[in-house]
C-alpha cells in the first residue's frame, strides 16, 4: 500500500534492538494477531465478527486510545462511523463526513495513509477532543494519529483510523503497516457488506420512492375533474382498486381509460407488480396471440427462441387489455379460457403456463349490443364485465373542460418556453360550448396548438382552431366572412379590456386606442354592457386584502 505521511518523522530511534514491551511498545506478537484475525475473517459470517477482533486487537494489544472504522456510502458520497471504542455517544452522533472533509475526509479522497506523529496545533480524528496521556511527572504526552483506506478494486470503502502516544517512532511506522495489513485483509468483506447493507438499503428505498411517486402520479386525485360524473368515477376506483376483480372500463375514445387502469393498479393490491399493457387493435390476428401467450422455440419460421407473452410478463401484477372489443372470435374464446383457469400454453408449446395477475379490460365499443349482434362471445362479456366502469365523455363534465385546459396550457407552455397568462373569455366560452367528440384527447391538442399560434401571452378565441369557431359548434353568431370575422376579433379585444380594467370604460378605451364615445358605439353594436365587468365594492375590499 502507498503509505502517505503528512509530517516526516525525524525523530532519531531510541535504540533499533530496545524494545519496551513492558509498556505494549513491542510488536513481537503482531503475526500471530495477523492470522488470527485472517481466520476469523474467512469464517466469519458478516463483517461484524471481523470488527469486533480489529478494534479488540487495537485497544487491547496495541493499546490505541481510540480507534474508528469509517464507511464510504458512494451514491450518497457520505462517510459514517461504522464501529469504533474510545468515543462518547455523541461523538458518534456527529461521525459523518464528506470526501476531502477532515483528516478522514482527506484519505477517502486521495485513497493514500496519513500519518501526523505531532497532534499538537493539529486536528484529531475529527470526532470529540484528544485523548492526551498523563506522563509520571505529570506532564501529557501528544497522541499520534494514524488512518488508513480500507482500499479493493481501486475504490475506497471507508478508513481505519486510530489515536496513539508512541515513545519510539519506529513503533509509530510499523502500526502504520499493521493497520495497512488489517485494512486490506477486510476490504472484501467490507465490500460485500456495502453490497448487502448500504446499498441494498438505498436502492429499496430508491424502489420505495419510485413506487410512491407512480402512485402519487395515478392516484384518482390526480385525474383533474371535480365534475360529479368524474366524483363517481373516482369512488368506484377507490372501491376496486384494493380488490383483485377484473374490471372494464368503458368509454368514447380519448376519455381517458388508460389512467383510470393505471390508477387502479396503483393503489391495488399488487401496486408492487408489473403494469402490462397490450392495444388489441393495433397487430393483426396472426400476432396477437404470440405477443399475448408467448412462443416457443422453433414454433414457427422466425422464432429463434422463446418468448414470454404478456400474461406472463404481467404475473404478479396487472395485465391491461385496451380496445378489447376488437379481438376476433378465435382470440376471445382463447381469452375466455385463460381468464377461466388462469393457465394457457404458449404457441407452439404444451406445458401449462399458470399466471397470477389481474385484468383490466378497456373499450369504446358498445359490447351489450356486439353480443346481442353475435360478434362478442356473450361468456367473455361476462367474464370481464364484473366490475364496470363508465368513464363520462368530456361534453358532460362542465367545468372539467377549463380545468384541463388551464393544466394543458401550463404543461405546452412550460415545454415551449412561452409565457401564456391566461386564456380569455371569449376563448373559455368556444371551449365550453363545443361538444369534444375526440374528449380529452381532442382538448389537448387543441391547447398545444393554441399555446404555439398564441403571440401576447394569451389564448384568444381566433387561435382555437376553425371547428371550434363556427355557429353550429360554438353558439356565437360570428360566421366566416372577413367583416364576421373582424366582428369577432374585435368583440374579443373589447371584453379583454374591460375585464381587465374592471369595467372601466375609459381605461378601457385607452387600452384600445379608442375614445370612450367610439368604445361605447361598439360596444352598443356588440350588445356589451360595461356592468357586466364591475366588480362590488365589497368585491374589490376582498381582492385587495388577498392582493396586500
Amino acid at each position: 500500500m502507498d503509505i502517505h505521511y503528512t509530517v516526516d518523522i525525524d525523530v532519531e530511534d531510541i535504540t533499533a534492538d530496545f524494545t519496551h514491551c513492558f509498556t505494549g511498545e513491542c510488536r513481537v506478537g503482531v503475526l500471530p494477531i495477523l492470522f488470527k484475525i485472517s481466520h476469523v475473517i474467512t469464517d466469519a459470517e458478516d463483517l461484524a465478527a471481523s470488527l469486533a477482533l480489529i478494534l479488540q486487537v487495537m485497544q487491547t494489544q496495541l493499546k490505541m486510545n481510540r480507534g474508528i472504522v469509517t464507511l464510504v456510502d458512494r451514491t450518497s458520497e457520505t462517510i459514517f462511523i461504522h464501529e469504533s471504542f474510545g468515543l462518547s455517544e455523541e461523538d458518534k452522533a456527529h461521525g459523518f463526513y464528506s470526501p476531502g472533509q477532515g483528516l478522514t475526509g482527506k484519505v477517502v479522497e486521495s485513497g493514500k495513509a496519513i500519518i501526523v506523529p505531532h497532534m499538537r496545533g493539529r486536528p484529531g480524528l475529527g470526532v470529540g477532543p484528544r485523548v492526551q496521556t498523563e506522563t509520571g511527572d505529570g506532564s501529557h504526552l501528544n497522541p499520534s494519529l494514524i488512518c488508513v483506506p480500507i482500499v479493493h478494486q481501486k475504490k475506497v470503502l471507508g478508513t481505519i483510523s486510530a489515536e496513539r502516544v508512541y515513545i519510539n517512532r519506529r513503533l509509530l511506522k510499523q502500526d502504520v503497516e499493521v493497520l495497512a495489513t488489517i485494512a486490506s485483509m477486510i476490504a472484501p468483506a467490507v465490500e460485500l457488506y456495502l453490497l448487502e447493507n448500504v446499498d441494498k438499503v438505498r436502492l429499496e428505498n430508491e424502489n420505495r420512492r419510485l413506487q410512491s411517486a407512480l402512485k402519487e402520479r395515478f392516484k384518482p386525485s390526480n385525474i383533474i375533474g371535480t365534475s360529479k360524473p368524474m366524483r363517481e368515477v373516482y369512488d368506484l376506483i377507490h372501491k376496486v382498486a384494493g380488490t383483485k376483480a377484473t374490471v372494464l372500463i368503458l368509454g368514447e375514445s380519448g376519455v381517458g381509460k388508460e389512467l383510470v387502469a393505471n390508477a387502479i393498479h396503483y393503489n391495488g393490491q399488487s401496486a408492487d407488480g408489473p403494469f402490462i399493457k397490450f392495444n388489441c387493435a393495433a397487430l393483426p390476428e396472426s400476432l396477437i396471440e404470440s405477443e399475448l401467450f408467448g412462443h416457443e422455440k422453433g414454433s414457427f419460421t422466425g422464432a429463434t427462441a422463446m418468448r414470454k407473452g404478456r400474461f406472463e410478463l404481467a404475473d404478479g401484477g396487472t395485465l391491461f387489455l385496451d380496445e378489447v372489443g376488437e379481438l376476433s372470435p378465435s382470440m376471445q374464446s382463447k381469452l375466455l379460457r385463460v381468464l377461466q383457469e388462469k393457465t394457457f400454453e404458449r404457441v407452439g408449446g404444451t406445458r401449462p403456463v399458470r399466471v397470477d395477475l389481474r385484468i383490466i379490460a378497456a373499450t369504446n365499443r358498445d359490447l351489450l349490443q356486439m353480443v346481442e349482434d353475435g360478434t362478442f362471445r356473450d361468456d367473455l362479456y361476462y367474464r370481464l364485465n364484473v366490475f364496470p366502469i363508465t368513464i363520462p365523455p368530456l361534453r358532460e363534465r362542465g367545468s372539467d373542460i377549463i380545468l384541463l385546459a388551464d393544466h394543458f396550457v401550463t404543461r405546452y407552455a412550460d415545454e415551449t418556453g412561452r409565457e401564456i397568462k391566461r386564456i380569455s373569455t371569449p376563448a373559455l366560452n368556444m371551449l365550453m360550448a363545443y361538444h369534444w367528440p375526440g374528449n380529452v384527447r381532442e382538448l389537448e391538442n387543441v391547447v398545444e396548438r393554441s399555446v404555439i399560434l398564441s403571440e401576447d401571452g394569451v389564448i384568444h378565441g381566433y387561435n382555437l382552431p376553425p371547428s371550434l369557431q363556427t355557429p353550429e359548434e360554438t353558439g356565437t353568431t360570428f360566421g366566416y366572412t372577413l367583416e364576421a370575422k373582424l366582428d369577432a376579433v374585435e368583440y374579443e379585444m373589447i371584453v379583454e379590456a374591460l375585464k381587465t380594467h374592471n369595467g372601466n370604460m375609459t381605461e378601457a378605451a385607452q387600452q384600445l386606442g379608442l375614445t370612450r364615445r367610439i368604445l361605447g358605439l361598439r360596444m352598443e353594436k356588440h350588445g356589451i354592457s360595461y356592468k357586466s365587468f364591475r366588480k362590488s365594492a365589497q368585491g374589490r375590499t376582498r381582492e385587495k386584502v388577498m392582493d396586500g
